[in-house]
């Protein structure tokens, strides 16, 4: 593993329980980048002895233990936060279970390294063994996030696949009380976006894996379409809350250009 090490950009990816699948990936990232970081999100699998191990053998790995499960976007802070204080200004979030194409971390990185005040955002690319149901309702979120950044060019807001600017996404968590579950994914970007943020997609391919493979999902549909539906009514919320403002701006630039012909 002789990839030159990054100053400012690492890769960080969440996990909780995912079974033998996070050293595949782990593995590959290292493959394409360094550093990488490992947030174990309180799992009671045993991952978390075997990554500290490989952690201790590779020193372009590192290993953060949450003692509970606090949830995705959580976890992702606690990482945040760790890379930020140790002088690194961009992190790249991927699954821990396989999903997620490791080949494709240094093309992401690099569009981030060219585009620093940009998220970097991957747009994903279905194959024959993404469930119906799941490409099927990320169309619902994705409508709606368009909506509430009026129209930022967010091409999709679940593919947790993508670069932070970790300042602006460290100061968008800490000032919500959400975005610490399954809703982060959707939710940071939309205020990330408010914020100011810009959104460049890129796009990735993303394979689901069954349980035979190894596959490990934690998704469950009643409890996290609820919290996917709650979000987007706070988000709506506060689409409306901004829509004066940005209703006034657009009429002001319509007028100063008219006055500019």
């Amino acid at each position: 593993m002789m990839t030159p090490k990054s100053d400012s950009h690492l890769v960080l990816i969440p996990s909780y329980n995912p079974g033998p699948k996070v050293f595949e990936t782990v593995h590959s990232a290292r493959q394409y980048w360094n550093p990488v970081w490992v947030v174990v999100d309180g799992s009671s699998d045993g991952t978390d002895i075997e990554l500290q191990a490989l952690a201790d053998r590779d020193d372009g790995l590192q290993v953060i233990i949450l003692p509970d499960n606090q949830g995705k976007g959580a976890a992702v802070l606690a990482g945040a936060k760790a890379a930020q204080e140790a002088g690194y200004t961009h992190i790249l979030t991927m699954d821990s279970d396989g999903q997620h194409p490791a080949q494709f971390i240094p093309q992401f990185m690099a569009v981030s390294q060219a585009n620093p005040d940009a998220m970097v955002l991957g747009h994903p690319i279905f194959d024959a063994s993404a469930p119906s149901i799941r490409v099927n309702g990320r169309r619902i979120s994705n409508m709606w996030a368009r909506i509430e950044t009026f129209g930022a060019g967010i091409a999709d807001s679940l593919f947790g696949f993508r670069i932070y600017p970790i300042k602006p996404l460290v100061q968008v968590m800490t000032g919500s009380r959400w975005m610490r579950r399954f809703d982060f994914d959707p939710e940071v970007l939309v205020r990330l976006s408010w914020s100011g943020v810009r959104a460049i997609n890129q796009p990735a391919p993303v394979r689901y894996f069954n349980r035979e493979e190894g596959g490990v999902s934690h998704f469950n549909y009643v409890r996290d379409n609820f919290l996917l539906t709650f979000m987007h009514i706070r988000l709506v919320l506060g689409f409306l809350m901004r829509l004066p403002l940005r209703v006034w701006r657009l009429v002001r630039r319509g007028r100063l250009r008219s006055s500019h012909r």
